[in-house]
């Protein structure tokens, strides 16, 4: 296991997002995520960048002594390097030395499953590492896997950019190919007339635990960061008998780097094509505040902010004091307060969604003629029956409906059913 110093360097008068302290215990979780052993952390505070080393020489120096004391393997930044300050900085220290995204990229790879999930995150890193390459051929040298593993050096260069890039077109090319897929599987639900209801939130809200509780899946559960990144749905039967699709796929984080939202893309679109939203959001987290303005900043780069949005207020198990959940109700727009651990308040959750879930079943009145009973189960099992009445030459239904149920009856009986 390797030994990790966490650097997390805060410009003075940046009042955004999270706070120092939080922003080093996010980068805490990261690094425990990855497989390290924290041996310690700093916060760094200054007024502007330098262009060498990213913090200032008497920091810079600090962060050698503490990797000599505590015989640190690697250090790691909260903030995105430039290959000069990287290696400039590995000089000084004598140790490797990573970023922010260089860390969630590595815990990406290490939790990705489907093919998808893999092609993704092969995606990201090379991206990432493509504008990186001039004057780093020492750099390379040090991978652990992929491209360039032995250092090529600098002569090979443009050879590295040449066999990157034609490895990145292969790559979205697959992805392309998988993305078709989706689209597919999406537009044969879009003709059935069963919504899709995507989970959203920040990582470790409860997501994963929300749909296991509402639909008896059995999604891998940890107390870590980026558990679920492979995109999971799963048929979800409301109280109102109405079949919907419940999706979960990769939690958010505060400045997710832009090239693994990108590479994401695909798997996220089913964010996009969603016809309601569930934001998961930890009511026990300090920093919930600043969660929710993250995952509205993904949702806004995704083009998804105006969708129907409910609000799960989760993990209320968690709180000693519950006097702040009307305050929170009053935050977030169309809250309900819940503990998908303990199944706590689900019934109001799924109240919620058939109050705010566009309806996609339309109300039809039909007659099926003797002879044709068979469809009286398909109507049951693809609709909602609101009335049935057995006469002596027939039955007649009024149910809600999906457009493509309602033409496939029509065929088979071929236009014996009488509408009324």
């Amino acid at each position: 296991m390797e030994r990790a110093l966490l650097v997390t360097a805060v410009f003075y008068g940046d009042a955004q997002g999270l706070s120092s302290e939080n922003r080093s215990s996010e980068l805490f979780e990261l690094a425990r995520t990855a497989g390290a052993s924290v041996a310690d952390r700093i916060i760094c505070n200054f007024n502007k960048l330098t262009p060498n080393l990213y913090v200032g020489c008497g920091k810079a120096e600090e962060i050698k002594a503490l990797a000599q004391k505590y015989n640190i393997d690697t250090v790691i930044f909260n903030n995105e390097l430039s290959p000069t300050q990287q290696r400039n900085l590995e000089e000084l220290t004598g140790v490797k030395v990573l970023d922010r995204t260089q860390l969630i990229m590595d815990i990406f790879a290490r939790h990705a499953r489907s093919k998808e999930g893999k092609i993704q995150v092969e995606l990201a890193q090379l991206q990432y590492l493509l504008p990186r390459l001039s004057g780093k051929g020492i750099m390379l040298s040090r991978l652990g896997g992929g491209i360039g593993t032995r250092g090529p050096g600098e002569q090979k260069l443009e050879v590295d950019r040449r066999t990157i890039r034609a490895r990145i077109a292969k790559l979205k090319t697959e992805l392309s190919d998988l993305s078709q897929h989706r689209r597919t599987l999406r537009k044969k639900r879009h003709d059935a007339g069963v919504p899709l209801i995507s989970l959203v939130g920040y990582t470790n809200a409860g997501k994963s635990t929300l749909m296991n509780a509402l639909t008896a899946s059995e999604q891998v559960v940890a107390g870590s960061l980026f558990t679920t990144l492979d995109s999971l749905s799963r048929a979800l039967v409301l109280p109102n008998s109405q079949k919907v699709v419940l999706s979960d796929t990769v939690g958010f984080l505060y400045h997710l780097p832009h090239n693994l939202i990108e590479a994401f893309k695909a798997t996220l679109e089913e964010i996009k094509e969603a016809s309601l939203l569930i934001h998961v959001l930890d009511v026990s987290n300090s920093e919930l505040g600043e969660h929710n303005d993250s995952v509205r900043q993904v949702l806004t780069e995704l083009g998804a902010i105006d969708k129907p949005i409910i609000t799960a207020l989760n993990k209320i198990d968690k709180l000693e004091d519950k006097s702040c959940l009307a305050r929170f109700k009053g935050d977030f727009p169309h809250a309900v307060a819940i503990s998908a651990k303990n199944k706590e308040n689900l019934d109001m959750l799924l109240s919620l969604i058939l109050e705010y879930l566009p309806m996609h079943l339309e109300k039809n009145k039909l007659f099926i003629p003797k002879g044709h009973m068979r469809l009286i189960d398909m109507i049951y099992k693809e609709g909602r029956v609101e009335k049935i009445d057995y006469r002596d030459n027939g039955v007649y239904i009024e149910a809600f409906l999906p457009q493509m149920v309602l033409n496939k009856l029509t065929n088979i009986l071929e236009k014996t059913i009488s509408r009324l």
